[in-house]
């Protein structure tokens, strides 16, 4: 089991609690994060496998590159906040090489949360507050449950919604752009409809 939750923990106490990938650091609070349900884990991969054309460098023959993608990852922020991303990506024009460590302390050029039942306001409210103030240009947010997908760009008043999609939608959101996006396959909704056929 965690570490019961104390109010001025750092990052440091975080890293030594034996189940450290289980948690995040929220206002000098140390938090479990959410079980991932079935939904939540289908998104991820299916998010990762999305992406992989661009989770290699730069100038291939297999996608655009240029970028790393990673699943639950651990960033650290200067505000002292350190959260486990669902998945969360980087330009290899500013980190050239992969991470060796437990946390990565470069803000990412993009993030994404899917949303777990009870921490709607973490994803909505709390983490887009620090991801803003590190100015981390793109920030998605998906909701399995609605199936929705919103696309957030940065900007100096605070994130602005650039783009809504759901199933049954295929859209090129930035910051990828380079490929279609089918928003079923994100939710497994692609082999229901294929089944159907």
């Amino acid at each position: 089991m965690v570490a019961t939750s104390r109010k001025s923990a750092t990052a440091e106490d975080l890293l030594d609690d034996p189940n450290w990938e289980r948690l995040e650091l929220f206002g000098g609070e140390i938090v479990e994060r959410a079980i991932p349900s079935a939904d939540h884990s289908l998104v991820e991969t299916k998010l990762a496998a999305a992406f992989d054309p661009f989770n290699r460098r730069a100038g291939g023959p297999r996608g655009p590159g240029g970028w790393w993608v990673f699943v639950e990852i651990h960033t650290r922020y200067s505000s002292g906040e350190l959260y486990c991303h669902d998945v969360a990506g980087w330009r290899r024009e500013r980190m050239p090489m992969k991470p060796q460590t437990k946390t990565i302390n470069l803000r990412p050029d993009w993030v994404c949360e899917v949303v777990s039942p009870k921490h709607e306001l973490r994803d909505h409210v709390t983490k887009p507050r620090t991801l803003h103030a590190a100015e981390v240009p793109h920030y998605w947010i998906i909701d399995p449950e609605e199936k929705v997908v919103l696309v957030h760009r940065w900007s100096k008043e605070g994130y602005v919604v650039v783009q809504r999609a759901t199933s049954g939608e295929t859209v090129r959101a930035e910051p990828f752009e380079a490929i279609e996006l089918h928003v079923d396959e994100l939710f497994g909704d692609d082999e229901l409809r294929d089944d159907n056929d």
